[in-house]
C-alpha cells in the first residue's frame, strides 16, 4: 500500500511540475514589458491566462485570433506562437466601406510592424463578411478565437456565415473559443445585437447551426455587478464610459461586462465526411 501511495504522489507530483511548465511560457508573455500599462490594467477583467489555458491553446499549435482590434490578444498569442506555432489575424478588409474599418486595420498593422521580433510571423487575413470570409486555409486551424463579436456581427446580420467560415478553416477536432458579452436569460435576445449582449443559448445556437459541438464553458470573466441594463449598451461601462462623467464611479465600480467564455468542438466526424469516408 505504500509503495502505491508513493507511486500515486510521484504521479501527481510530475503533473504539476508539468503543468506547471507548460504555463510558465505564457504568464512570462503576459508579464512581459511589450505590453502597455493600460492593456494590463485589463487583465482583472479578461484573466487571458486562464482564459486560453480555458481553450488549451498551446505553443505549437496553429491559431486564428478573429477581429483582433487595436491587438490586446494579439500582444500575447503573437509571442507565445512565434518560435513554435503560427497566428493568423483576421482582421477588417483594406476595402472596407466604413473609415472605422480603414482605421483599425491600419493602426494593427502599424503596430504589428513596430515590433518584426514579436509581430513579425503574424499572417493577417480578411475578415469582412459577405464577401471576405478565407480566414484561414480549409482544416489548418487547431484553435480559432474570438473575443466580443459576435454582438458585431449580429448587428451586420453576418453571425451565421462567420461561424460557418469558423467551422471550415478549423481542423476536426479543433476547438473554438468564443468570449462574449453575456446578454439576461431572463429577456428575449435582440437579434440586431444593439446592446453589445447576446445570450449564451443563441451564441450556442449559432455554433450548432455551423457544425460545432457544445464542448464546456467557464465563469473565468463572470462579472455578478453587471447589471446589464443600461442607458448606452454594453458600452456604458468601462472601458468605453459612453456616458464620460455621467455616474462614472458608478460605472466604474461594477467594472467591465459579465462575459460568457464556452468552447466547441469541431467533431472529427467532419474529417471523413469530407472525404467521402465513414468513421471506424
Amino acid at each position: 500500500m505504500k509503495k502505491i501511495l508513493l507511486a500515486l504522489l510521484l504521479v501527481g507530483g510530475f503533473s504539476s511540475v508539468q503543468a506547471a511548465g507548460e504555463t510558465a511560457p505564457l504568464s512570462k508573455v503576459i508579464a512581459g514589458a511589450h505590453r502597455p500599462a493600460e492593456h494590463k490594467a485589463r487583465d482583472q477583467y479578461r484573466h487571458p491566462r486562464q482564459t486560453l489555458e480555458f481553450f488549451d491553446v498551446k505553443e505549437d499549435m496553429t491559431v486564428v485570433e478573429i477581429w483582433p482590434g487595436d491587438g490586446w490578444y494579439t500582444e500575447i498569442l503573437a509571442p507565445y506562437l512565434k518560435e513554435h506555432g503560427k497566428l493568423y489575424a483576421a482582421h477588417f478588409s483594406a476595402d472596407a466601406e466604413l473609415p472605422y474599418y480603414q482605421k483599425s486595420l491600419k493602426n494593427y498593422v502599424t503596430k504589428l510592424s513596430k515590433q518584426p521580433d514579436l509581430y513579425g510571423k503574424v499572417e493577417l487575413t480578411e475578415l469582412q463578411p459577405p464577401e471576405a470570409l478565407k480566414i484561414a486555409p480549409d482544416n489548418s486551424a487547431d484553435r480559432i478565437l474570438t473575443f466580443r463579436n459576435v454582438h458585431n456581427w449580429m448587428q451586420n446580420g453576418q453571425a451565421a456565415a462567420v461561424f460557418n467560415a469558423m467551422y471550415k478553416a478549423l481542423k476536426p477536432g479543433g476547438i473554438l473559443g468564443v468570449v462574449e458579452h453575456r446578454g439576461s436569460s431572463k429577456k428575449p435576445q435582440d437579434f440586431t445585437g444593439a446592446s453589445g449582449y447576446v445570450s449564451e443559448d443563441y451564441v450556442i445556437a449559432l455554433a450548432r447551426n455551423a457544425g460545432f459541438e457544445f464542448l464546456a464553458k467557464s465563469e473565468i470573466n463572470a462579472n455578478s455587478k453587471d447589471t446589464k441594463d443600461y442607458p448606452k449598451g454594453v458600452w456604458t461601462l468601462p472601458p468605453s464610459l459612453r456616458l464620460k462623467d455621467q455616474d462614472r464611479e458608478k460605472y466604474l465600480e461594477i467594472g467591465e461586462s459579465d462575459r460568457m467564455t464556452i468552447k466547441f468542438i469541431k467533431p472529427i466526424q467532419a474529417f471523413y465526411r469530407a472525404a467521402g469516408l465513414s468513421p471506424v
